[in-house]
């Protein structure tokens, strides 16, 4: 009896929790939402990254025309194939180069938007943000704001 009495107890208990937790929690607390999509879009950083990406890919293509070039007026089979094991891994180590460059610049942007946002939040005076893509309904957005900052 005394077992099925404490449950009950813990069980009327749990339910008075889940009930009056969020209402008082909910009292001033404030939430914003961002669209990252827009933010990054909007981003001087991204935009030179892009322009800065564009031109490697562009050099990448010239390299692989030259090599090409260079490849095609050997006529020694052995020297052909030499050449063209020289100019692939010549260009997988441009490509990897790139790549870990890139990937290396992304991250600190991505860095300095998140910054950006938990900065402009906290100036706000905004307890949580959340992305945009996950909100139905709610929090105030602070896209514009945030646009502002890292144009």
């Amino acid at each position: 009896m005394n077992k099925k009495l404490c449950l009950f107890t813990t069980a009327i208990a749990l339910l008075g929790c889940l009930s009056f937790g969020p209402a008082a929690f909910a009292e001033g607390f404030s939430v914003a939402i961002v669209d990252v999509p827009q933010v990054v879009n909007a981003s001087a950083q991204v935009q030179a990254l892009k322009k800065e990406q564009d031109a490697k890919a562009n050099e990448i293509i010239k390299f692989i025309e030259k090599a090409r070039k260079d490849v095609a007026s050997i006529t020694d089979a052995d020297k052909k194939k030499a050449a063209e094991e020289k100019y692939t891994k010549e260009l997988q180590a441009k490509q990897q180069k790139i790549s870990s460059e890139y990937t290396a610049k992304l991250k600190a942007i991505d860095d300095s938007i998140s910054k950006q946002i938990e900065t402009q939040a906290k100036a706000q005076g905004y307890d949580i943000v959340l992305s945009k893509g996950i909100v139905l309904f709610g929090g105030k957005d602070i896209t514009a704001d945030i646009i502002k900052v890292v144009k």
